[in-house]
């Protein structure tokens, strides 16, 4: 069932949803991140599994059209006059593959939640179904939208700590410490809708590919230890990771959501030949870096030091607070930005910067890998 109006609306990237309904977190969040640049204009959505709470939710939103099923949704847009440009996908894990792939092969751009998929052969034919597509696919991995991390990622590739020899990085939480029952927590811990990988899917991921993404390095082994410390679990909540990159470097990747203590707690430490960074998630605006034998210096978003790759996704002035939904709409700006060139056939501008679904095929052959890894008594698997 289709419910609403059709409504012209110009200048701005006419976005849908699918799930992201009245009880669902990351829905709101993705809401809020396509409207801080006033670039996207939310004007349909399939937002739940059933008919009758997608047009709730709709309806609560005030959208122009509400939709029973996101490939009724993608069907119909595709022939409107002024159907969707993009749509965000928001759902659990399990229907990523099979939304993403009804808009893409229907050339609608596609902004979806990480993890890509929850099989690593969903990843793969969507895959191919972004190669085979006009549309472009942006994957939010939100982290990668952080001043500061942009930050760190140019002071990398400009030689500030030499060869890289060491990244630790972690993300514990402590929501899963003890068995919960709402609808956020049910399926995430459930196989059939997360994925084989638990924490390692939910957060795990972003760990791993925060670490690629300031490093330029690429993973090739792993070998992972995890466990599910809640009894009846079937997923992991605690996982601690050994990584082997090309070129040599070592790094350490520890994910857990039964740490007492941690809410939202990612970290990151690189060491090179020649100094040292450390960014905290939980204290954006702030980057530590130590050349060797020398203090440690303190770089603020906006402050001296701070360069342009960072001030390029900085929108206050420094010592206002930037963090979460300032990231994850810096991930809608740049796909904006892409989305607004494709409008005329023109390249995606050289410094725009995404997650792709590369980086989502990364993601999921990581946990892939740890649940090998786990499997085998934490031996070596090849990435």
């Amino acid at each position: 069932m289709v419910t609403g109006r059709n409504e012209n609306l110009t200048g701005r990237i006419r976005l849908g949803m699918v799930g992201g309904g009245n009880d669902a977190f990351i829905g709101g969040v993705h809401r809020i991140a396509s409207r801080i640049d006033d670039q996207f204009e939310l004007v349909a959505g399939a937002l739940s599994s059933t008919p009758e709470k997608s047009r709730a939710s709709g309806e609560a939103l005030g959208l122009p059209r509400v939709y029973d099923d996101f490939k009724q949704m993608a069907v119909r847009e595709a022939r409107l006059k002024n159907g969707i440009e993009a749509v965000a996908i928001v759902t659990p894990n399990h229907v990523h593959y099979s939304a993403a792939r009804e808009f893409l092969k229907r050339g609608i751009h596609v902004i979806c939640d990480k993890p890509l998929t929850s099989t690593l052969a969903d990843a793969k034919k969507l895959v191919k179904a972004v190669e085979a597509s006009d549309a472009l696919f942006v994957l939010t991995h939100n982290y990668t939208g952080y001043p500061m991390v942009r930050q760190a990622r140019e002071m990398v590739a400009a030689g500030a700590i030499g060869k890289i020899r060491v990244v630790q990085v972690e993300y514990p939480q402590d929501w899963l410490t003890v068995e919960q029952d709402f609808k956020q927590a049910e399926w995430r811990t459930d196989p059939a809708r997360s994925g084989a990988g638990g924490s390692t899917g939910d957060i795990g991921t972003h760990a791993y590919n925060l670490a690629c993404f300031i490093t330029g390095l690429v993973a090739v082994e792993l070998a992972a230890d995890l466990d599910a410390f809640v009894p009846g679990r079937q997923v992991d909540d605690n996982a601690h990771v050994m990584l082997r990159f090309e070129g040599g470097a070592k790094g350490m990747l520890w994910s857990s959501q039964v740490a007492p203590g941690n809410e939202n707690a990612l970290r990151i430490r690189i060491y090179g030949e020649t100094g040292g960074l450390e960014w905290a998630q939980e204290d954006p605006n702030y980057l530590w870096h130590t050349p060797f034998g020398e203090p440690k210096r303190l770089i603020t978003r906006g402050g001296a030091g701070a360069g342009d790759a960072a001030a390029r996704v900085s929108r206050i002035p420094p010592g206002h607070p930037e963090g979460y939904l300032e990231g994850f709409a810096n991930i809608y700006a740049e796909a904006a930005r892409a989305i607004l060139a494709h409008r005329t056939g023109a390249p995606t501008p050289s410094d725009v910067i995404y997650p792709t679904v590369q980086d989502g095929l990364k993601g999921v052959q990581f946990i892939d890998a740890c649940v090998k890894s786990a499997k085998r008594n934490a031996a070596w698997v090849a990435l």
